[in-house]
């Protein structure tokens, strides 16, 4: 898999209008995760660890109001399979959204 792909990631809406991020599972393991949202700029940084920190661009307007209303953020981080039918969820965890 390409280093491009390993930064993919993308969010998902549930029908209770909750968002989920999901992404390829990163070196080291999720510990007391948060996020920092930036509405204006359609941004965010995942702060996984205290070494890890993913910047988030594009996110799209129905996320940015669904992260608006929310406490946390629901995340999946799924294991870099060559066929995507073998994908698992590694990691799933919330992230406190910082005010």
């Amino acid at each position: 898999m390409e280093n491009a792909d390993f930064e993919t990631y993308d969010f998902l809406i549930n029908e209770e209008d909750e968002a989920m991020l999901l992404l390829y599972v990163r070196e080291g393991s999720p510990s007391s995760p948060s996020i920092d949202i930036d509405p204006n700029n359609k941004s965010a940084i995942l702060h996984r660890n205290a070494n890890d920190h993913i910047n988030l661009e594009a996110i799209p307007d129905d996320v940015i109001d669904s992260l608006a209303e929310a406490d946390k953020l629901l995340i999946c981080e799924l294991s870099i399979e060559k066929d995507e039918k073998d994908t698992k969820i590694i990691y799933a965890y919330e992230a406190e959204i910082n005010d």
